[in-house]
């Protein structure tokens, strides 16, 4: 029970260490690289750039991956390796995602192995999760250069270069060879056709003979490496880690589940080095481990060890009323009559949408831990979980840097870490220091600024389509469910995760489909809206606060010196992580998973 996550957190820890070492060197340029390699290298460095240059090119950078991404998919029907004729999808769905990919979300309105053709795997998929993963592990650098004090902070396109050839490349190229090792399709072919070991289970043909069975296959270990190395999550298959060949065994789903949490670990530890207070990123590491291992344990505690409450029987029959904007006077009646328990042996917990392949608490350790990281990636069903079990992927979406993805999670952490030293600050009566640089109103405002726009993003959408039939429509739920899978859709597009409660009806499909979900151009739009300013806002706003903070005089340490590599330190930053945000999401966990926790119907009716 416990094994699976103890394992993958001891194994993670011994090795993030010494790959923190590397990271440094690559990002420092200190890495000896092959010739041809650091030739071109050479021929990338147009100079160093400032803050605002870097971040201009770092945009500029995005707006071609968009162009290029809307070219390769709008071309699918006629571009080779298409053999199963797939057609154009819609054009919501399109500029969906186009933008879920370039923002490193991977929140998939679609089914890879059902809309999509190889060529559109291998020339719009592959190349964005590489580069895509590597924008956040490049502003991440560019944070900790302008901390340093320095007037530039490297130029973008060098670090780029670093990020995908010196580190996801050769990870993936490893991670690769393993998985299919362990089973993993690895073909340019698109389909292959197989007799049934159960004569007839496909059905028959007009002539009464069995029907043979048609698996979809393709460069699926291409795909997968990067897919979790750089916390992407996009699976190549609709079922995503759940399928059989996209997480082949048991050891293919522990070196998933490996790799989605190495590199967000490693970077913590990069941080200090690169800043030469490897204590200071120990303490925070420390903070981000509290906080994965208590989300675990909840997951695990209340999903795998308790009983599925819809099993459960009732009593007695009542009545009920719920929120509904499409009955009179916006409430609807519900009636539940009295039930017998159904004849369910739930000693395992709750099995509902579990792949059991991998063991009973698989599922929940995975489910906590993809959305700590921001992967999104998922080998089991969200939508079922137990209600208060949903929580903790909640959670791990809400707070955004519980380790988060490459780079990124720990930029937000630093925006809680900057409110923390500010507020224990005023409560001594003295001027609030970061890495010995008075804090000043500019550096909040900044970081006020991206530490907002992830909740408003989130609460905003979420209040609208819950109130209206672009939400209603598209749940399969009502009452505390439904507002869950709608609340579950923007957390996971705002915090660049990509899981989903998979309840929520959001697909269109191709472009021809006659009967697409009925608002699923509307989720199409809003939730790519919300993927894109959720991705660059709260990237540009601390690249700004930290050369801002850099550049000022470093002030003598004193005894009214509050120091950033004690205890006491970590417990600060953990307390403030915890009230803001419960302050910020409670109310909405309250209506939602633990409202339908303590209903009279589990999971809605």
């Amino acid at each position: 029970m416990w094994s699976l996550p103890i394992l993958l957190l001891v194994v993670t820890i011994a090795l993030s260490v010494p790959l923190s070492r590397y990271f440094a060197a690559v990002m420092d340029g200190r890495l000896k690289a092959l010739r041809f390699l650091a030739w071109f290298e050479h021929r990338l460095n147009s100079g160093e750039q400032n803050w605002k240059q870097y971040t201009v090119a770092m945009l500029a950078f995005t707006l071609v991956l968009f162009t290029y991404g809307y070219v390769v998919l709008c071309l699918q029907p006629i571009a080779p390796l298409n053999p199963l004729g797939r057609g154009i999808l819609a054009p919501s769905l399109i500029f969906n995602t186009v933008i879920s990919f370039m923002t490193n979300t991977n929140l998939q309105h679609y089914a890879g192995d059902q809309h999509l053709s190889n060529f559109s795997q291998i020339f719009f998929i592959l190349p964005n999760m590489f580069l895509s993963a590597s924008i956040g592990f490049c502003a991440l650098t560019a944070i900790i250069r302008a901390f340093r004090g320095a007037a530039t902070v490297g130029n973008f396109f060098v670090d780029m270069w670093r990020v995908a050839v010196y580190i996801y490349l050769p990870a993936s190229l490893i991670a690769g060879v393993i998985y299919i090792q362990q089973g993993m399709p690895m073909t340019y072919a698109s389909q292959q056709t197989v007799s049934t070991l159960e004569v007839g289970s496909m059905g028959t043909d007009d002539k009464g003979v069995a029907k043979p069975q048609n698996i979809i296959v393709g460069p699926v270990a291409a795909v997968i490496p990067i897919k979790m190395l750089g916390t992407n999550g996009g699976g190549f298959y609709g079922m995503n880690s759940a399928h059989p060949l996209e997480n082949p065994t048991a050891g293919s789903n522990f070196e998933t589940t490996f790799l989605m949490m190495i590199f967000p670990f490693t970077l913590v530890l990069m941080y200090g080095r690169m800043l030469g207070r490897l204590r200071h990123s120990v303490v925070i590491y420390c903070v981000m481990l509290a906080m994965m291992i208590g989300l675990i344990w909840w997951t695990v505690d209340w999903d795998t060890l308790r009983p599925n409450p819809a099993f459960t029987g009732t009593e007695q029959a009542r009545d009920y009323s719920v929120a509904a904007a499409d009955a009179p006077n916006g409430v609807r009646t519900v009636s539940l009559p009295a039930v017998a328990g159904l004849p369910v042996d739930q000693h395992l917990g709750n099995l509902e949408g579990k792949e059991l392949r991998f063991g009973t608490s698989a599922g929940a350790v995975f489910a906590a831990i993809t959305t700590d990281v921001t992967c999104g990636a998922v080998n089991a069903e969200h939508d079922s979980l137990n209600p208060i079990a949903s929580l903790a992927p909640f959670a791990g979406m809400w707070l955004n840097c519980v380790f988060g993805g490459k780079g990124v999670g720990m930029i937000n952490l630093l925006l809680f870490l900057i409110v923390g030293v500010f507020l224990a600050g005023q409560m001594v009566g003295r001027s609030p220091e970061y890495l010995g640089r008075k804090v000043g109103g500019r550096e909040m405002k900044l970081a006020m600024i991206a530490l907002l726009v992830h909740p408003i993003l989130i609460l905003g959408p979420a209040g609208a389509f819950a109130a209206s039939d672009w939400g209603t429509k598209a749940e399969s739920n009502p009452g505390p469910h439904g507002f869950s899978q709608i609340v579950y859709q923007f957390s996971s597009a705002s915090a660049n995760n990509g899981s989903a409660f998979d309840g929520l009806s959001v697909t269109y499909g191709p472009n021809d489909n006659q009967n697409p979900a009925p608002t699923a151009v509307q989720l199409d739009i809003a939730t790519g809206l919300v993927m894109l300013f959720s991705r660059y806002l709260p990237i540009i706003a601390p690249i700004a606060m930290a050369f801002y903070l850099g550049r000022k005089k470093e002030a003598p340490a004193s005894l009214g010196t509050m120091r950033d590599d004690t205890v006491t330190f970590g417990f600060l930053l953990l307390g403030t992580i915890t009230v803001i945000g419960a302050l910020l999401f409670l109310p909405v966990a309250a209506l939602g998973p633990i409202a339908e926790q303590l209903g009279p119907i589990p999971f809605g009716g």
